[in-house]
């Protein structure tokens, strides 16, 4: 028996077919593009970006599973996202995707103002910040009232797909935890009460685990994708918690360090824990709670900072193999060369979504191998101060697990290891499919328990603290902290300025 798992990321969807031992026996991935109409808004097609995509990997994988039993479906995707959609449905819109989307801080202002700071962080376990999905929901009230009318649901990017391969609209208690302030964090329930004016209840998907079986597969969707009529599809879950599991990030302290397009950091524990800093949600599995944080740039950091040197090539390992070496030519520090990479304003802990890039320090003596390791360098002091923000809320990290693409490399992996004193234990994982095609295995019952996990994400190797750069980078990193906040004013100012300027 297979287990099928597809995971729809910020530029590319992957697949896989697993056997219920954890053996890959096909995979298959595709880009997709990426839309940023406007300063602060990023978006995707979601027939294109999303349900193309996986009729194509599915179809795919279906056709090097030939003479296997498919057991069951399992499908993750970015998230939180809003997605707009009438009773067929059919988007009505392009995505809103998750924090990286900025869009909505006046509907945060006057939602805080509204219900109160102290009531929505009570009944979220969380603040309002770009990562909540609720203030999006009223963004498309206060902004495109057409579009908001003909709703009939609001759903995130693998609710969506689910319900386009079963007929079934729901979502896990995992990915609501982040529809702030709609989800009661206590009660494991929607709450909109003070909200009402922007969404009902019934416009929100119903609640499951993210193994529970959702449906099973449709005719239509049968036809679509390649996925036999009847094949069980699992609620699922947003990206990052599908590839701690498949990383077997599952007990009590583990955390799951993911370094993609942008950095998200999960904290596994067996009772509900909140801060103010830190965004609190339901597990994949019941009885089972994370504390996260995640960072805006990581992957995009590194493509940007590829493409304004000149070495991209259309080969992505051969671009950052060829940084990587240019960084090298550098020295820890970059030669007094300090980036900071808020690309796209950034998450824990400033949750800062104006806050800009900037290098500083330069001089004529500086060179490109300078400004390619400070580039790298601040992505890992970005990474570094959201892991040490658990610290700050007395939180206990037992072991990291680091997945991803930046994960290969080691300027990133040293300055996060040496600056927070955590080992970065290196899995390397197929991705977020994978723990897909666990959690659907697991939701049909071939896979019984959750700790199984842990004998599907192995450590290829441990990236320890560097005693040789520790006082550099420690220094480095006080002075990155710095940086953000006297250059946080200036950003606001110049960010209010220019979109006056657009809006005219």
């Amino acid at each position: 028996m297979l287990f099928l798992g597809i995971d729809v990321g910020t530029f590319e969807t992957k697949g896989v077919l697993v056997d219920a031992e954890g053996e890959i026996v096909a995979r298959a991935r595709r880009r997709h593009g990426l839309s940023t109409p406007r300063p602060g808004c990023v978006e995707h097609d979601p027939e294109q970006d999303w349900w193309a995509g996986l009729c194509e990997i599915s179809a795919e994988l279906m056709h090097a599973a030939q003479g296997s039993r498919l057991g069951a479906v399992g499908v993750s995707a970015i998230g939180p996202c809003i997605v707009a959609v009438d009773e067929e449905l059919a988007p009505l819109r392009a995505a809103i995707l998750y924090g990286v989307d900025t869009r909505a801080s006046a509907q945060i202002r006057t939602l805080n103002a509204a219900l109160g700071e102290a009531e929505i962080l009570r009944r979220s376990g969380n603040s309002l910040t770009s990562q909540s999905a609720g203030p999006k929901i009223a963004w498309l009230r206060d902004e495109e009232p057409e579009v908001w009318r003909r709703a009939r649901w609001f759903m995130t990017s693998q609710s969506w797909l689910v319900a386009r391969l079963t007929g079934e609209v729901t979502i896990d208690h995992g990915t609501a935890g982040y529809f702030h302030p709609l989800y009661d964090f206590d009660a494991g329930a929607w709450d909109v009460t003070g909200c009402e004016d922007f969404v009902e209840v019934g416009q929100l998907p119903r609640l499951g685990w993210a193994s529970e079986v959702a449906g099973t597969v449709t005719r239509r969707a049968a036809e679509a994708t390649g996925i036999p009529v009847g094949v069980p599809v699992i609620i699922g879950t947003t990206d990052s918690p599908a590839e701690a599991v498949g990383s077997g990030v599952v007990d009590e302290g583990d955390v799951m360090a993911m370094y993609g397009s942008s950095g998200y950091f999960i904290r596994v524990g067996d009772e509900p824990i909140t801060h103010r800093e830190l965004w609190a949600a339901p597990y994949v599995f019941d009885r089972s709670y994370v504390l996260a944080a995640g960072t805006s740039t990581t992957g995009t950091g590194t493509r940007w900072i590829s493409d304004l040197l000149g070495i991209t090539d259309p080969d992505d390992d051969v671009t950052f193999a060829r940084l990587l070496d240019l960084a090298h030519e550098s020295l820890p520090g970059a030669r007094g060369v300090m980036a900071l990479p808020h690309l796209a304003g950034e998450r824990t802990p400033f949750q800062d979504p104006q806050s800009r890039a900037a290098f500083v320090g330069l001089g004529l003596q500086h060179t490109r191998a300078d400004l390619a390791r400070a580039m790298l360098e601040g992505i890992g002091h970005s990474a570094a101060e959201a892991l040490l923000t658990f610290a700050r809320a007395n939180v206990q990290l037992s072991r990291v697990v680091a997945v991803g693409g930046a994960t290969r490399n080691d300027i990133i992996m040293a300055t996060v290891a040496t600056v927070t004193g955590s080992p970065q234990h290196v899995v390397g994982s197929p991705g977020a499919s994978y723990g897909d095609a666990f959690l659907a295995a697991h939701g049909i019952g071939e896979i019984p328990h959750r700790a199984d996990a842990k004998g599907w994400g192995e450590a290829t190797r441990v990236v320890a603290p560097d005693p040789r750069s520790f006082e550099q980078l420690r220094s480095d990193h006080q002075d990155f902290v710095a940086l953000y906040r006297a250059l946080a004013p200036l950003a606001a100012r110049r960010a209010h300025r220019f979109l006056e300027v657009a809006d005219v």
